[in-house]
C-alpha cells in the first residue's frame, strides 16, 4: 500500500492562515544548441558576402595589380577607380533617374496593390476570395510582353519619355497582391462591420483606418517593388532610346561596353549600383521582415 505525502503546510503571518507549500521547482530541460541552424546562416551568409568582398578588394586594385594576383588582397587600396567610374559613367546623372523611377513607380504600384487588394481580400468584389488570388499567382508565372508594352507606349505617344517608363514599372505589382491580400486577412471583419454601422463610407474607411493598419504589409511591397525597378534593365533598354533617361542599370551596362577591360573600374562602377540598395535595406529590414510575417499569418 502507497501513502501520498501532501504539501507540508505553510503559515501564513499575516493572516494565520495555512498555505500549502510549493512544489519542487523541476529541472529545467537545457535546450541544446542549434548547430545546424548555425552551420546554414554562416554558410548563406558566406555566399552572399564572400562575392561583395571580392568585388571590393577588385575595386581597391590597379589593372596591374589585378592581373598579377586576381583574387591576392590589395595592397595599395586605389579609391581614385570611384571617382574615376562615377565621373567618366556620369553616374550621377543615373542615379537621379533611377531615384525618381524607383520612387514614383513603386509609389503608383503600391497604391494599385491598395486599392486591388483590399477588396478582394474582403470578398467585396465576385469571386474575390477564391478567384482573384489564383489570377495574382497566375500573372507571376506569365511572360513580360515587351511587344505589347513597346506598341502601347508608342501609339500613346509616351515612347521614350519618363512617364510611360514609370507607368510601365509601376504596373508590375509582381507578389505585392499575393502579399497585401494574406495580411488584409489577418485583420478581423469586425472593424469592417463597426465603421459601417458607424456610417463611415468604403473611402474614408480605407484610408483613414485600413491604411494606417496594413502600413507594414504596404512598406514591404513599396521595398520588393523599389527592389525590382531598381534594377530593372530590360524594359528601360526597350522603352528608353534618350540616353539621358537611362537608369542606373543602363548606364553601367553601356559603361561596360566602353572600359570591358578595365576591372577596377568595372567592380568600382558595380558597386556604385549596389551601396544604395544595400545601405537601404539596412535601415528598413526591420519593415520588410514584419510585412511578410504578418501576410504568412494572415
Amino acid at each position: 500500500m502507497t501513502t501520498t505525502t501532501s504539501p507540508t503546510p505553510v503559515a501564513d503571518a499575516a493572516h494565520g492562515a495555512t498555505q500549502p507549500a510549493p512544489p519542487p521547482a523541476r529541472r529545467r530541460r537545457r535546450r541544446r544548441a542549434p548547430v545546424g541552424a548555425y552551420i546554414c546562416a554562416v554558410v548563406i551568409a558566406a555566399i552572399f558576402v564572400l562575392p561583395l568582398l571580392f568585388l571590393l578588394n577588385t575595386a581597391l586594385k590597379s589593372d596591374a595589380d589585378f592581373l598579377a594576383d586576381p583574387v591576392g588582397l590589395a595592397t595599395a587600396p586605389r579609391l581614385q577607380n570611384f571617382v574615376d567610374a562615377w565621373v567618366e559613367g556620369n553616374f550621377g546623372s543615373y542615379i537621379l533617374n533611377s531615384i525618381l523611377y524607383t520612387l514614383a513607380g513603386a509609389g503608383i504600384g503600391t497604391v494599385i496593390t491598395l486599392l486591388v487588394g483590399f477588396p478582394v481580400a474582403r470578398g467585396y468584389i465576385a469571386g474575390g476570395r477564391r478567384f482573384w488570388p489564383i489570377v495574382f499567382a497566375l500573372l507571376l508565372f506569365l511572360p513580360n510582353s515587351l511587344i505589347t508594352q513597346f506598341q502601347l507606349l508608342l501609339r500613346l505617344g509616351l515612347y521614350d519619355s519618363r512617364l510611360g517608363y514609370v507607368l510601365m514599372v509601376a504596373v508590375g505589382v509582381g507578389v505585392g497582391p499575393l502579399l497585401f491580400t494574406g495580411y488584409v486577412k489577418s485583420l478581423p471583419f469586425e472593424l469592417d462591420e463597426a465603421a459601417a454601422i458607424d456610417g463611415c463610407g468604403y473611402w474614408r474607411y480605407l484610408l483613414t483606418f485600413a491604411l494606417p493598419l496594413c502600413r507594414p504589409a504596404l512598406t514591404t511591397i513599396f521595398i520588393l517593388q523599389a527592389v525590382w525597378i531598381w534594377n530593372e534593365i530590360i524594359l528601360a533598354t526597350v522603352l528608353l532610346a534618350d540616353q539621358e533617361k537611362f537608369p542606373i542599370t543602363v548606364g553601367l551596362f553601356a559603361f561596360k561596353g566602353a572600359y570591358s577591360n578595365q576591372w577596377g573600374l568595372l567592380a568600382a562602377a558595380t558597386l556604385i549600383v549596389a551601396v544604395p540598395l544595400i545601405v537601404g535595406y539596412v535601415f528598413i529590414q526591420r519593415y520588410l521582415v514584419n510585412g511578410v510575417l504578418g501576410a504568412v499569418k494572415g
